[in-house]
């Protein structure tokens, strides 16, 4: 009797689920308003993305680390002047990026509703713990899921870790996301498909080289997709 060749499907959760970055580029720009007095937008910019960097060991991914981040950013840019009103408003507009209501993207639910009860299906999304089991909550997915897995960091280990415990291994298991670094880079590396979902905002600390020679590497359009990229793994 043939094995499946597949058995579980992982799939990302920010930006391949629900909109996610759009919203931090929008608080991004808020925060460069804020700091106008000072710095250019683009200096401001740039080191925040180098704090958020120097900060991840330290808050991990999500929204909490990326305001302690914007807090520490604006003291560096004023050289220690940042009025407390500033900070306040940091602080104000970090709040709401936590209270941005979900948005789902094209083709989710009616993509994981055909493939329940078909294969395994898990959750897998790094961030703040309180942060994405609101959001899975929100957007009214999580009876979809078999399993859920909120994790600090995703590297090949990650992989190999849950696809053997949810499932029959990484080899019959495939990563869905939209993140090259994240998402489909380790989850090859531990011995799974990789579908890559672009989205039209990416944080550039995510930006790596496609996989392109990797034999289980595969690139959608689309969740909508998805079924048929399956459907070919015969």
């Amino acid at each position: 009797m043939t094995q499946r060749p597949l058995t579980t499907i992982g799939f990302d959760a920010d930006d391949t689920l629900w909109q996610n970055e759009q919203f931090y580029r929008l608080t991004e720009q808020q925060f460069t308003e804020l700091l106008a007095d000072y710095a250019e937008s683009e200096n401001i910019s740039q080191g925040l993305l180098e704090t958020e960097k120097r900060n991840l060991r330290h808050y991990g991914f999500g929204i909490k680390g990326f305001t302690l981040s914007m807090i520490e950013t604006a003291i560096e840019i004023t050289e220690g002047k940042v009025p407390t009103t500033v900070v306040a408003q940091i602080l104000d507009i970090g709040r709401d990026l936590l209270a941005h209501p979900v948005e789902t993207l094209p083709h989710v639910r009616e993509t994981l509703e055909a493939l329940a009860g078909n294969y395994l299906l898990v959750l897998i999304t790094k961030g703040d713990l309180f942060d994405q089991e609101r959001k899975l909550a929100q957007s009214g997915l999580g009876d979809l899921f078999d399993a859920i897995e909120i994790v600090s960091d995703k590297n090949a280990s990650t992989y190999r870790r849950i696809f053997s415990k949810v499932g029959d291994g990484p080899e019959r298991a495939m990563m869905v996301g939209n993140s090259l670094k994240s998402d489909i880079v380790p989850a090859l590396a531990a011995g799974s498909y990789g579908v890559f979902v672009p989205h039209e905002l990416t944080w550039a600390f995510e930006h790596v080289e496609e996989p392109t020679e990797a034999p289980r590497f595969r690139k959608i359009g689309h969740l909508g997709e998805l079924q048929g990229v399956i459907g070919g793994l015969g």
